[in-house]
């Protein structure tokens, strides 16, 4: 009974990760899932979900099945005139919420978009962990089982019980025979990553715009934790001044006034000289914006922020625009016309919460 329930668990976790697959486009755009998410799990709303099983009518119901019927014949018990209109008095369908590791959230993010796994540099400061086999025991699965010992066990007993035959050396281990491997687990150093995250809040950026970063960003962030056994985020505001602010103030600061994107690179760069070192760092700078600068001044200076100080030192540097209807957007063009040929650069146009699932696809399809 028990390895029926199993079976039963694992086709109706089978069935979900499916629906989650084919569904996954819609629960991207979904912000509400982002306020649910837990310790370490998020719950998905489903249709109501039955594991495949036969069901029995009643007998001499008639149809198909009952005898060798005719062509025309219903199927099973039913009115074929039904379709009335009046009340019923059956339930209708239900939507049922089913909790969703992160983990798992990012394994179905990977295979739906298509994610290469990220290669990352630095083993310093992160700990991963590592199963090593360091001892025999006597309880295990199978997969573990270890022959050498197990044979010279069962070899053991039956010379010992006199039923082994030196003329015909047949060992049967049985059940108290086997041997299974052991394990610890290990810690050890793994990589480094930080993600730089910078948003545009100044009055051009909507509660419209703002929320699309959010969704964006909580994707990135479960796409990139799945990499990295740990993973430091910074934040980054501007509008003509930038400033550090933890979390909660980045997606709900409300700004006004005017735009200079240089102000967040320089903030963005002395973080990275101050705190991580390209060279035991994986650090990915995220910058969302309308792509509505102060001046073609302002913009050389990004231009020259990022040749010199920023693209040297990162994984990837993600420009992510947002549309708006106040904003110019022009700086993303401005971005593409001097680094058409830059692999470490991308950008992305994201001209509402349909287009998001395409960016993290563009942001992170290239596994740097």
């Amino acid at each position: 009974m028990s390895m029926k329930i199993d079976q039963d668990q694992r086709r109706f976790r089978e069935i979900v990760r499916g629906k989650i697959k084919q569904n996954l486009r819609k629960y991207i755009t979904q912000g509400e899932m982002i306020g649910k998410k837990g310790k370490d799990a998020v719950s998905i709303p489903l249709p109501q979900i039955d594991i495949p099983h036969f069901r029995f009518g009643s007998k001499q119901a008639g149809g198909v099945g009952q005898g060798d019927g005719d062509p025309g014949d219903p199927l099973g018990q039913g009115d074929p005139q039904s379709g009335s209109g009046k009340a019923g008095d059956q339930g209708g369908e239900h939507l049922v919420e089913v909790d969703v590791t992160m983990e798992e959230l990012a394994d179905i993010l990977g295979e739906g978009l298509e994610l290469p796994r990220i290669e990352p540099k630095g083993k310093e400061r992160i700990i991963a962990r590592k199963d090593r086999y360091t001892g025999i025991r006597q309880t295990g699965p199978e997969s573990l089982r270890h022959f050498r010992r197990t044979f010279k066990q069962a070899l053991k007993r039956q010379i010992s019980m006199g039923t082994y035959d030196p003329k015909n050396p047949r060992i049967v281990p049985v059940r108290d025979d086997k041997r299974y491997r052991s394990w610890r687990t290990e810690p050890l150093p793994q990589s480094n990553a930080v993600i730089i995250y910078m948003m545009d809040v100044s009055g051009s950026m909507g509660d419209e715009q703002k929320e699309i970063v959010r969704i964006e960003s909580f994707w990135i962030d479960t796409w990139l934790r799945s990499q990295y056994e740990g993973l430091e985020s910074r934040y980054i505001i501007h509008d003509a001044m930038a400033k550090e602010v933890d979390r909660e103030t980045f997606f709900r600061t409300r700004e006004s006034g005017g735009t200079m994107i240089s102000s967040a690179y320089k903030l963005c760069a002395k973080l990275i000289e101050e705190h991580y070192s390209p060279s035991e760092w994986n650090i990915y700078p995220f910058h969302f914006s309308d792509g509505d600068n102060w001046s073609v001044d302002d913009t050389v200076n990004c231009i020259d922020l990022l040749k010199s100080q920023i693209l040297p030192a990162v994984n990837l540097f993600c420009y992510g625009q947002v549309e708006s209807p106040y904003g110019s957007g022009q700086f993303i063009k401005d971005l593409q016309e001097h680094f058409e040929e830059e692999v470490s650069l991308i950008t992305s146009e994201i001209k509402g919460k349909e287009a998001i699932m395409d960016s993290i696809k563009e942001f992170l399809g290239t596994g740097k």
